[in-house]
């Protein structure tokens, strides 16, 4: 196995314990969480460089490096659910997109054809993981003491991560939606063709 397909293995790990973490009550639990899903978008971002700057793209690599992604920030989501840190309705849409376009890697991989991630899919992926990063520092940086105060400091009235958090979030969803959409549809002649 090559590095960045053990880096893409690596999210997994992460994934699993970033979820012990969140649901754990141990004192910082929300920073540990932090730290943990900020590796898992590092090794996201490491994987894919590595494997395009040493020519180590691999089929494994093509299928498993979105899946991880989906993995990763669809048990995020679903946790903050769990804790009423987010909104149901917009973890919905998000889980049904990657869902959607899952079933639609698979279909194709049934007919042999392998579809890489695109470019919006990337875009989605990296908004994805900045809501996520900004709701964990939303939750943990009263925990940092005065380095917390100070990185929480007031803008607008309210501290800047209140207000940032929000606005990650909605460009996520957004931008969810839209690259599913452009997903489906660009490759619709492998599901309009089996109707």
């Amino acid at each position: 196995m090559n590095l960045p397909n053990k880096l893409t293995a690596s999210r997994f790990v992460l994934t699993v314990a970033f979820l012990v973490v969140m649901v754990s009550k141990m004192p910082y639990h929300e920073t540990l969480a932090l730290a943990l899903f900020a590796a898992g978008g590092i090794t996201d971002f490491l994987d894919g460089q590595i494997a395009r700057k040493r020519k180590l793209i691999t089929n494994f690599g093509i299928l498993m490096d979105p899946l991880a992604d989906k993995i990763m920030v669809c048990s995020a989501f679903i946790a903050f659910v769990g804790l009423n840190w987010i909104p149901s309705w917009m973890v919905v849409i998000i889980v049904a997109r990657e869902l959607a376009i899952t079933g639609l890697r698979l279909l194709a991989a049934s007919k042999q054809v392998v579809l890489a991630a695109e470019r919006y899919g990337k875009h989605k992926t990296i908004s994805q993981i900045v809501a996520i990063i900004s709701i964990l520092v939303l939750a943990a940086y009263e925990q940092w003491g005065w380095f917390g105060k100070l990185f929480g400091f007031s803008v607008f009235g309210a501290p800047w991560v209140d207000w940032f958090a929000e606005i990650a979030m909605w460009t996520a969803v957004i931008l969810t939606l839209m690259s599913g959409w452009l997903y489906l549809w660009r490759n619709r002649a492998l599901y309009l063709q089996d109707m």
